[in-house]
C-alpha cells in the first residue's frame, strides 16, 4: 500500500501543539537512526522496534502507517515538517491550567471550524481572573473578566453614582472601647 501524500494525513487530537510536533519529529528521527543501525548490524532481519510514544502510535494508527516501513516514516516526517512550517498556531492564555478534556474540546473545535491542522499553545496568566486571551499571528482577542470590567467601567461608575444618590449614607458610629463595659 502506498502511503498518502503529506497533505492527506490526519493529525490526531492528542497532538495539539508545536511542542508535540517537534517531539514527534525527534522520535521519528531516532527511530530512523535505530532502524538504519539495526540493518547495518544484522542484515535481513526485521528489527525489533524500540518502545514508541502514545503520540507517535496515535499518528501512525490514525493514518494507517507502519513504523517499520521507511517510506511511511519519511512521509510522516514530511507531514510533520509541513505542519510545523505552515499550520496556524493559536495561543490561548487562561488564569488556571485547563483540564486535558477541556483542551481536547478546544483542539477539536479549532480543527473542525478553523483549520484541520490548527495548533494550540496554552499559556497561564493569573491576572486574567476569568475568561481567556486568544492570540494568533496577527490578532489578539481579550475575553477576560478584567477586559470586560475595563470596557464597562463607565457603566459601572454610573450605576454606583445612581445607587449612592438614591440611598442616604448610613450614620457612622464610633465603636465602644474594649474596657468600657457597663
Amino acid at each position: 500500500m502506498a502511503p498518502k501524500s503529506a497533505h492527506q494525513l490526519k493529525l490526531p487530537t492528542l497532538v495539539f501543539g508545536i511542542v508535540e510536533i517537534r517531539r514527534l519529529r525527534r522520535e521519528l528521527e531516532a527511530l530512523e537512526d535505530f532502524v538504519s543501525q539495526a540493518n547495518i548490524r544484522e542484515p535481513g532481519k526485521q528489527p525489533q522496534l524500540p518502545r514508541t510514544s502514545r503520540l507517535l502510535d496515535a499518528l501512525a494508527t490514525e493514518n494507517n502507517m507502519q513504523l517499520l516501513q521507511g517510506e511511511h516514516r519519511t512521509y510522516m516526517m514530511h507531514f510533520l515538517q509541513a505542519i510545523e512550517d505552515e499550520a496556524p498556531n493559536i495561543h490561548i492564555s487562561f488564569a488556571v491550567d485547563p483540564s486535558s478534556a477541556f483542551t481536547l474540546k478546544i483542539v477539536t473545535w479549532l480543527r473542525d471550524n478553523i483549520h484541520p491542522f490548527a495548533l494550540l499553545e496554552v499559556g497561564l496568566q493569573p491576572t486574567i481572573a476569568a475568561g481567556c486571551i486568544v492570540r494568533t499571528t496577527n490578532k489578539v482577542f481579550d475575553f477576560s473578566l478584567r477586559e470586560r470590567f475595563t470596557g464597562s467601567q463607565d457603566l459601572l461608575i454610573k450605576a454606583l453614582e445612581a445607587a449612592m444618590a438614591e440611598a442616604p449614607p448610613a450614620p457612622v458610629t464610633a465603636p465602644e472601647p474594649a474596657g468600657a463595659a457597663a
